[in-house]
């Protein structure tokens, strides 16, 4: 892309976002607009593909922290007319070797792309596209088959391995399959949100998930089975005594990465039933005199006053 193009461009107003607006709220303006206009949903609406490629292309440079710097300088300098058009011979403002670097301030565009005109031929710009997995397809791995247009309106079909144990936000990248240059193609890369689990999250390598018990459970002990990503179940013990909210660890169930495997994290969480009658109700009833002299809010009262 041509450099005028670029510094005459407000990559700002096309997000909708402010100037000093933060990294992960250009992220999150980004996602909302893609959603909307992505080609995948909008099969031949121009306009909206055209916009697609406007707001991908705002949020290239506004998402990399050096892109946006240098983008932020020379921006500044054309706004206060401090050069014009790359190429015309008409430079002012004086010496500009310390907001460039040294280097020719025609470049600066050039170089958020990945090099000055100088450099011979280059290969293609890289291309981003998004796509949706599974908590399950983000755990084990899957293969994306996806279906891209081009600039010239064909269409390709892209198969892209998604490594086990990717998180949500990750970006893959397919080698070749960006856009056209002299050099070769660029690369493309792939924007992976993971849908939420039913009853498993995850923390690094860690997998969570909460296991309802019952207050006889809790109070008197217990085996327990719990599911796990695989489709087993693993018995995690629950001591006498043991109060809601606490935390069981069970070693190398968690997520492989690599070479490493997370472990699964058990928060027991004890459910309190919402009617009893009958037996159960005078067995609660003879629980609650026999344990008339305990008091759990004994030091609640000294503890507020701290």
């Amino acid at each position: 892309m041509a450099a005028k193009d670029l510094y005459e461009k407000d990559f700002y107003k096309v997000l909708g976002v402010d100037k000093k607006a933060a990294a992960e709220e250009i992220k999150r303006k980004y996602r909302g607009l893609v959603k909307d206009l992505h080609p995948d949903t909008n099969h031949g609406d121009s306009a909206k593909e055209e916009k697609f490629k406007a707001v991908s292309e705002a949020y290239e440079i506004l998402s990399d922290a050096k892109k946006r710097a240098e983008y932020d300088e020379a921006r500044s300098l054309f706004e206060r007319g401090g050069f014009r058009a790359p190429g015309s011979g008409n430079f002012q403002g004086g010496d500009f070797s310390d907001i460039f670097g040294g280097g020719n301030p025609q470049d600066i565009f050039a170089n958020l792309f990945g090099g000055g005109g100088r450099r011979g031929p280059r290969k293609g710009q890289d291309l981003q596209t998004e796509a949706t997995i599974t908590f399950r397809e983000s755990i084990f791995g899957t293969n994306l088959d996806l279906r891209l247009s081009t600039d010239r309106g064909a269409a390709q079909n892209i198969t892209a391995r998604v490594p086990a144990g990717v998180n949500d936000g990750a970006k893959i990248r397919v080698k070749g399959k960006g856009a056209a240059g002299e050099a070769g193609p660029g690369d493309l890369f792939i924007l992976l949100h993971v849908k939420p689990h039913p009853i498993f999250s995850r923390k690094a390598e860690n997998l969570l998930v909460t296991l309802p018990i019952t207050f006889t459970e809790a109070a008197l002990g217990a085996d327990v089975k719990v599911p796990v990503m695989s489709g087993e179940e693993v018995t995690v013990r629950i001591a006498p005594g043991t109060p809601n909210g606490r935390t069981l660890r069970v070693k190398g169930r968690g997520i492989t990465k690599g070479s490493h495997t997370g472990d699964l994290l058990v928060t027991v969480d004890v459910q309190v039933p919402q009617r009893v009658d009958g037996k159960a109700l005078e067995a609660l009833r003879t629980f609650a005199e026999e344990t008339a002299g305990e008091d759990v809010r004994a030091e609640l009262a000294a503890k507020a006053k701290q």
